[in-house]
């Protein structure tokens, strides 16, 4: 868990990071590259989850070494099924973070709603529903490892 004190804001308590898979930690199936390392360098910061459909059956393989649980959820109703995990998991300690249309409600629930853009686009309503837009997911890495570059883009 950190605490991330936003001037004239409020203070952020992450203690889980709620991923999405496809389009958001991998392009095609594939974990983009320094994903897992940086999941695993911060570890002992965070509890993260990847939660998916797993269009390409390929996630579990792709992240057994990665200190993150993995969450299969089924094809219908993506975006009620990634928001009923973001209420277990606590929407008040959760930063959550995606791109896709079935993202939305996690992103808009989430005490801290990140919208990612990056080779399979990103849906208009999910930009809107966040509350911070990166270029590539390496980004939140450096957001959570350095507190500075988050606070500095969330301060009043």
């Amino acid at each position: 868990m950190k605490l991330f004190d936003i001037p004239g804001g409020k203070t952020l308590e992450i203690q889980h990071i709620l991923l999405d898979y496809n389009g958001t930690l991998a392009v095609d199936g594939f974990p983009i590259p320094g994903v897992r390392e940086k999941i695993n360098q911060l570890k002992d910061d965070f509890f993260f989850h990847v939660i998916t459909a797993d269009t390409f059956g390929s996630v579990k393989q792709a992240l057994e070494d990665t200190a993150c649980e993995v969450v299969t959820i089924p094809a219908g109703d993506q975006a009620r099924a990634k928001a009923a995990y973001l209420e277990k998991l606590g929407p008040d300690v959760t930063l959550a973070c995606g791109n896709g249309v079935n993202d939305e409600l996690m992103l808009e629930q989430a005490v801290l709603g990140v919208a990612v853009l990056q080779a399979e686009g990103l849906a208009v309503q999910t930009l809107t529903a966040g509350d911070i837009l990166i270029k590539d997911i390496l980004d939140l890495f450096g957001f959570l490892a350095h507190p500075g570059r988050l606070i500095a883009c969330l301060r009043r």
